[in-house]
């Protein structure tokens, strides 16, 4: 699209979003990168930061290692195997840790053991992140401001929350986006069937909502972002699941899984009320889509975190008007 090469002007602004990430190395770093590639001035992560898992690596007696990936066994004779079983586990947005034998016993028996295991890997993988930013985006002009989503326990944001001169945490707080425009982040989600870390009753989210929008002096120059995206918006479909099953499956009607939105009725409350500018979403991974809400454009760019794919949306607006935007993945 012809707008997307226009050069800036002072009145126009040029954003790059992603969202749901979960840890993985290579997403992350073409996140940052995609700041210079697409030429904008400032890149927004809107949650679901950290990973999931963490894979105990264990080291035999005979030197050799294993470990279970994606329920297969796997062995590694040399250091530059592990190296290999490392760098996929860190696409993946894994965790690791090497041990031997007695170790791994331990932590079986032990499972608040590995939470603290876990919450120390995830938290240093974060403040990484924080250095690579601020080396990439030095002397750039490029803000990167992120938030936490429904999957980043809380002690685990903490890693964020002193942040850089380019990483700016944004959770609970309105922001100045550029001289005209604001943005206000909420990373909670209302409640999922996966019992996340951060997912409230959709009632107190609405009231966290009402308590950030109180903030907001002009929405027609605001953008909100909200990592759960709005009930019913296409942009929250996705399989119906039974949740009496452990873990919980996809219902299916005619051989045919059966969808529905997850969405938050709190956020489309919100954006109905409010018509903000732009509404910022994530959190449904396979609903990627732009739809309009009354005024209000709202977009989730989706997510293929585990195959290494950055999925994001660049959007240049001005004085209250979205001029464009488009999907991008690489």
């Amino acid at each position: 699209m012809s707008f997307l090469g226009k050069k800036k002007s002072k009145k126009t602004t040029r954003l790059f979003f992603a969202t749901d990430i979960h840890g993985s190395e290579r997403t992350y770093r073409k996140f940052i990168n995609a700041g210079k590639f697409y030429d904008v001035n400032v890149i927004v992560m809107g949650g679901d930061i950290s990973g999931k898992l963490l894979i105990p690596i264990i080291k035999e007696k005979n030197g050799n290692y294993r470990a279970t990936v994606q329920g297969t066994v796997q062995k590694f004779t040399t250091e530059a195997e592990l190296q290999q079983l490392k760098d996929k586990l860190g696409l993946l947005g894994f965790y690791n840790q090497v041990m031997d034998e007695d170790e791994y016993n331990g932590f079986a028996a032990d499972p608040a053991s590995v939470d603290k295991l876990f919450h120390k890997l995830a938290r240093e993988r974060l403040v990484s992140w924080i250095d690579l930013a601020e080396t990439r985006l030095k002397g750039t002009g490029i803000k990167c401001l992120v938030t936490g989503g429904n999957d980043d326990d809380p002690e685990v944001l903490d890693a964020i929350k002193v942040g850089g001169e380019s990483f700016i945490p944004v959770e609970a707080k309105v922001v100045q986006i550029d001289d005209d425009h604001t943005m206000a982040s909420v990373g909670f989600s209302n409640p999922t069937p996966w019992h996340t870390p951060r997912e409230i009753p959709d009632e107190k989210l609405g009231e966290i909502i009402e308590g950030m929008c109180a903030q907001v002096k002009d929405f027609q120059h605001c953008i909100f972002n909200f990592h759960v995206p709005p009930i019913d918006s296409t942009l929250d479909l996705c399989p119906k699941l039974d949740v009496t099953t452990d873990p919980p499956t996809p219902i299916m009607s005619a051989g045919q899984i059966v969808f529905a939105g997850a969405g938050s009725p709190s956020v489309r409350k919100a954006i109905e009320k409010y018509q903000p500018m732009l509404g910022l979403h994530g959190h449904i991974h396979e609903a990627q889509g732009v739809v309009k809400i009354g005024k209000t454009t709202c977009i989730n760019p989706g997510s293929e975190y585990g195959e290494g794919v950055l999925r994001g949306c660049l959007v240049v607006f001005a004085d209250g008007k979205i001029e464009g935007s488009q999907m991008t993945s690489g």
